[in-house]
């Protein structure tokens, strides 16, 4: 069984500056999204298989286990162990022989999930696949087992090794350039200049919307904005992101000028599709932590090396951060970003995000008792 297609680095056509360890990532990421199993290698030679679950189909899955010998796993993070009850803190192992795909999603990411006896803990090769997953905005549910090297179903397998996650994020996270600017009128806002940042690992294009003139002799009011799909965009009442939006615009030119960062983080950094299947969660009574954590994620996923990348590119390095979150203004600091001081930003209390902030400031540690008082 032939499963994927292998693609080796040229070093020679890497442009300068140019990390093998970052195309090897991007490449895995990639094949694990088409629903294609990759290799992690580990420096002691061992070698494992795996396959993301969230985009494996059925067919795929057994293809899998019979390359395996049946002699097949299911990685899941601490996390998601905790909500089976297993304490597993570098992630459970449970063994797939004989359980079908249904019950591998079952026990991968949907609740309900029957707790198996027979487990055992992850080590590094299968952390390092469920961030491959995760850098593919999957699920980080992995199916998953050790493979020889003279395993023919893997052999055109892209490869990873161990640490390559890491060594990429390193190489790649603070790396961005501007590819375009240009003026954009925007409703209420009298000048604002979209500026779009090229780079970081997967090569994402991010945005900064400069509104008015910012005096760069001062702290610059910066708001760092994740996107929201939901609520930015077709004005969901389930969260406040698209008030804090718009009102962090407003603000932004009340103050005289200032910097929007939009992050393409979707869902505080798990995507649409785990964030569609967290709502899902919502609807049947959990709060949004504990539903991502149904599906294997830590409150949350974000992170801002890019937003610091992106204000020190249009020169900006001591800011008023427009946030609630004390976690943005730790790693923003963190980043080489002198947050001066913090200005909340604070939408509408309704009916229908209620609970939603009440779990953002009781479990999520963000400033919002204003909007509890009384």
């Amino acid at each position: 069984m032939m499963i994927n297609a292998k693609t080796a680095a040229t070093p020679a056509l890497l442009p300068a500056g140019g990390s093998t360890a970052a195309i090897r990532c991007e490449r895995a990421a990639a094949e694990l999204r088409y629903g294609r199993p990759v290799l992690i290698r580990g420096n002691d030679g061992a070698t494992l298989a795996a396959l993301a679950l969230d985009a494996a189909d059925r067919a795929a899955y057994e293809a899998f286990g019979a390359a395996l010998g049946d002699r097949h796993d299911l990685f899941l993070t601490p996390t998601r162990a905790a909500v089976l009850g297993l304490t597993a803190p570098t992630g459970a192992l449970l063994p797939l022989g004989g359980i079908g795909f249904a019950e591998a999603c079952h026990l991968g990411y949907l609740r309900g999930a029957f707790r198996l006896r027979d487990w055992r803990e992850g080590g590094p090769l299968e952390s390092e696949a469920a961030l491959a997953a995760r850098l593919a905005l999957l699920l980080p549910a992995v199916v998953c087992g050790r493979v020889t090297a003279d395993n023919p179903a893997f052999a055109d397998a892209v490869s990873l090794e161990l640490g390559d996650l890491d060594a990429a994020n390193l190489a790649n996270l603070g790396r961005f350039e501007v590819v375009a600017r240009t003026e954009v009128p925007l409703k209420g806002i009298e000048s604002a200049e979209f500026v779009i940042f090229r780079g970081g690992l997967a090569q994402r294009d991010q945005v900064a919307i400069v509104v008015g003139d910012p005096d760069r002799s001062r702290p610059v009011p910066v708001r760092v904005h994740s996107s929201c799909i939901t609520g930015d965009l077709f004005g969901s009442l389930k969260c406040d992101c698209g008030d804090q939006l718009r009102g962090g615009l407003k603000t932004l030119e009340e103050r005289g000028g200032g910097v929007l960062i939009y992050l393409d983080q979707e869902g505080r950094g798990t995507g649409i599709a785990a964030k569609m299947r967290a709502y899902g969660m919502q609807g049947e009574g959990l709060d949004t932590i504990d539903a991502d954590a149904q599906l294997g994620f830590g409150a949350d996923e974000r992170r801002y090396e890019a937003a610091a990348a992106m204000l020190s590119g249009l020169d900006i390095n001591r800011v008023d951060l427009l946030t609630n979150n004390p976690l943005k203004v730790a790693y923003l600091r963190a980043c080489g970003i002198d947050v001066v001081s913090r200005t909340p930003v604070l939408g509408p209390l309704t009916a229908q995000n209620t609970g939603y902030l009440r779990t953002k400031s009781r479990r999520g540690g963000h400033m919002l008792d204003q909007l509890f008082e009384g």
